[in-house]
């Protein structure tokens, strides 16, 4: 581990992390360490283990076997203290399209018996952060790719998380968008939020990440610094991926 992080208390411990779906094991006895204030990253393909591995963090399903950890509380037994505790910003787009922009990260403030005035407070400081207060009316169907991730960043903000989860957060961005979401996963990194990414995005994960976990087939082939990967394998880190594993990062 890198001496800029030793010392310094783990938000998520695995050890010998493993998940099944029936007779298919997306993750394969995986150990790793979160430790407070880093930006974190697994890095690999579609079907590597790297979404099953936030699920697990965020208590959306148990392992098979290993042990997790968060905030020194098992994943299996503490679900909802540990829910209290983090945001999450999923892969897919599952906002409200019923409600308009505000009312979705109200709505969602009830889930952490938020009192509505705190909510309201809360929701129009959260748009201004993500620079979508000239929208809080606006119906969710109306709003573009770029705006939708960057209010379910907003939501998964709502609740003043310790640690927040990005999983794949700019997918299918255009540039400008994707750069926009960078920005404020930049300055949350600054105030000390814990963050952990998956992403297939090479430049995503050297612009952001203090270290990665290269995952391939459920395992973890490596993990430490991007400029240390680079180094000592030559390349960035999709030149990194195809050294380790003998596979393309990028995979349909």
């Amino acid at each position: 581990m890198p001496d800029v992080i030793m010392g310094h208390m783990n938000v998520v411990t695995a050890k010998k992390l493993t998940k099944d779906y029936d007779s298919f094991r997306a993750v394969d006895g995986i150990d790793f360490e979160l430790v407070r204030g880093e930006f974190f990253g697994f890095l690999g393909p579609n079907g590597a283990g790297k979404t099953t591995v936030m699920r697990v963090i965020y208590c959306f399903m148990p392992p098979s076997s290993g042990q997790v950890s968060v905030f020194d509380m098992d994943v299996a037994k503490d679900a909802s203290r540990i829910k209290a505790r983090i945001g999450v910003m999923p892969q897919e787009d599952n906002l409200d399209p019923d409600l308009n922009v505000i009312e979705n990260l109200i709505v969602y403030a009830r889930y952490f018996d938020i009192p509505k005035r705190e909510a309201l407070r809360s929701a129009s400081e959260l748009l201004s952060f993500v620079e979508l207060e000239g929208k809080a009316r606006t119906k969710v169907g109306n709003l573009s790719g770029g705006m939708k991730r960057r209010l379910i960043l907003a939501r998964a903000l709502i609740n003043n998380p310790e640690l927040l989860i990005l999983d794949e957060p700019t997918t299918g961005l255009d540039p400008h968008s994707r750069h926009a979401v960078w920005d404020k996963l930049k300055q949350l990194k600054e105030k000390n939020t814990t963050l952990v990414l998956t992403t297939h995005y090479m430049e995503e994960a050297e612009r952001l990440c203090d270290r990665v976990a290269i995952m391939d087939a459920g395992k973890i082939v490596t993990v430490d610094t991007p400029s240390t990967l680079m180094r000592m394998h030559g390349g960035n880190l999709e030149d990194v991926y195809l050294k380790l594993t003998g596979k393309d990062l990028i995979m349909s």
